[in-house]
């Protein structure tokens, strides 16, 4: 129980925290997902935007945090304790969209776009020398994932008859099945997949189309070579960390340990993996290469294509992944038929672990 309360805490800490510096590490020309131009980004209704949003969320953690922890010392319901952090998220969101409708609103009643000299850039030479897919980042996942194969199949005939597939807070298990090539090695085949999926995201980054200043042009293609490869390699690094927590898990469950430091075996590793991730991430994400160069355009008021400022549509651009509007990161276009391909991949991978874990 003590490890899951203070496994939730944490982890609210860290969307709280995620939440309020988000404002500082997005592009200024995009501020809670709305296009404006460069010297509107310091414009006095996106900085009280910006104020007001982190008083909001500021408040919406302080009660999410008072309401789960008055309720889990109520009930005792570890549940409840990352119940608070999907609640949370949710009213993250909405600050974020009234600042969002706000600016939009500034926007559009002050003309901000009106005069000014809209255009793309495009780096061509994306296709002929796109940046180079770090397969050595990949190894560790790689090897890890083999690692626990291999311990599987060496401990699998003195595993217990009765296998724990999952932990409640306590530590103790509460979801046993009787052993099987399938639930023994139910998180084997999590990794492998997830592995997978995630390489294939960071291919899909290297290959993503980059939102190039027109004003800098050459200053900010360079700035997107060196920000994707950091970003794969990012993604790989986090995979590896994934797999690392799941082997603990495997081997808890192979050899029938029982400790209240259960929650954690998986999730330390995940939570240290993303939060170098977003600090690596956003060091390198609001500096976008000016350099002094200043062709005199301005991006093109592209709004129409994103909405609520987060989710991509445009059927037009057959770009799979795009960068993030508001945060860090990519996002899938949602205009791409093969964005739903991906969603139905990740479904199934789920379904299929699922159907192991408690299907035995």
């Amino acid at each position: 129980m003590i490890a899951a309360a203070v496994l939730s805490f944490v982890l609210l800490g860290l969307v709280l925290l995620l939440g309020l510096v988000l404002p500082s590490v997005t592009s200024p020309t995009v501020p809670f997902g709305v296009r404006v131009p460069a010297q509107r980004a310091e414009d006095p209704a996106v900085v009280r935007q910006v104020r007001i949003y982190r008083w909001r969320v500021l408040v919406c953690g302080l009660v999410a945090a008072s309401v789960g922890v008055g309720l889990f010392v109520a009930t005792g319901a570890t549940l409840l304790l990352p119940l608070s952090v999907l609640v949370l998220v949710g009213l993250w969101y909405g600050c974020f969209y009234l600042a969002h409708q706000e600016i939009r609103a500034a926007k559009a009643a002050g003309a901000w776009f009106e005069g000014l000299h809209q255009g793309i850039s495009v780096d061509t030479g994306l296709r002929t020398d796109p940046p180079r897919f770090p397969w050595l980042w990949l190894a560790p996942a790689v090897i890890i994932t083999a690692a626990t194969a291999v311990t599987g199949v060496l401990l699998y005939p003195s595993m217990p008859h009765v296998l724990a597939v999952h932990y409640g807070a306590k530590g103790l298990p509460d979801r046993e099945v009787a052993k099987s090539i399938g639930a023994a090695f139910s998180l084997v085949f999590v990794q492998v997949g997830l592995t997978a999926l995630l390489a294939g995201m960071a291919a899909a980054i290297i290959r993503s189309r980059p939102d190039l200043d027109p004003a800098h042009p050459a200053g900010s293609a360079r700035w997107s070579r060196h920000y994707i490869s950091v970003g794969a390699k990012a993604l790989l690094g986090l995979v590896a960390m994934i797999d690392l927590g799941m082997l603990g898990s495997s081997l808890l469950m192979w050899t029938g340990t029982v400790t209240r430091w259960a929650p954690l075996v998986v999730a330390l590793p995940v939570l240290a993996a993303v939060v170098i991730t977003v600090v690596v991430l956003a060091r390198n994400n609001r500096e976008r290469g000016a350099n002094g160069e200043d062709t005199g355009l301005t991006h093109r008021d592209d709004d129409k294509y994103w909405r609520g400022g987060l989710f991509y549509i445009n059927r037009e651009d057959h770009a799979l992944v795009v960068p993030r509007r508001f945060g860090l990161g990519w996002t899938l276009n949602w205009g791409n038929p093969r964005a739903a391909m991906l969603i139905a991949g990740v479904v199934a991978l789920i379904a299929l672990v699922v159907i192991f874990r408690l299907g035995g």
